[in-house]
């Protein structure tokens, strides 16, 4: 038997960006966000979802681009306090001793020292509700090369993303392989 909960956001695992944009004077900042994921193929394209008091929403809609890197486990703590202070009263990159990076192809800096980033062109802005949702086309993908694996694929056990569980409020790492897409299935 299930047990009705309501209208809950509850997907799982959700993935832990950090959404790099410049302010109007050109500082850094980054912001921690989870509501977001892969929307499109072709072009290849990801969304991540805001609330508008935050100043990586006012960034964005002004400078028309952000990149998503995507943190290891190793920088959790670094990861967290991006989601705990502004960047309007905040130098996070300081703080954290991370290294901002400027982008080769959008007005966004990302995080040096994450491993797969996700430089994207504003496409769309959806108002939802609480939250805005923006839909960037990604121009280009760095993944750093001791993370990558044979051809142009990544190696996420040494990616080692961190994943949030909505519900509970946590972070996880990944688990084991368990099957191989278009084939666990075929013998049904």
């Amino acid at each position: 038997m299930k047990n009705s909960l309501g209208a809950r956001t509850l997907v799982y695992p959700t993935p832990v960006f950090v959404v790099g944009t410049y302010d109007k004077m050109g500082k850094p900042n980054v912001a921690t966000a989870s509501w977001g994921g892969i929307c499109c193929s072709e072009p290849p394209c990801v969304a991540v979802s805001l609330r508008k008091v935050t100043s990586t929403y006012t960034n964005i809609l002004e400078r028309k681009a952000f990149t998503i890197s995507i943190p290891s486990a190793t920088h959790l703590k670094q990861v967290d306090y991006f989601g705990l202070v502004s960047g309007r009263n905040t130098n996070k990159f300081a703080a954290t001793k991370l290294t901002p990076k400027k982008s080769d192809l959008v007005d966004a800096p990302y995080v040096k020292e994450f491993p797969v980033v996700l430089e994207c062109k504003l496409l769309h802005v959806l108002e939802l509700g609480l939250h805005t949702q923006f839909v960037g086309e990604v121009l280009d993908a760095k993944v750093e090369e001791d993370v990558m694996g044979s051809g142009a694929s990544v190696e996420i056990k040494k990616v080692n993303p961190i994943i949030f569980v909505p519900d509970t409020q946590d972070y996880y790492s990944i688990g084991e392989v368990i099957g191989k897409v278009f084939s666990a299935g075929k013998d049904i």
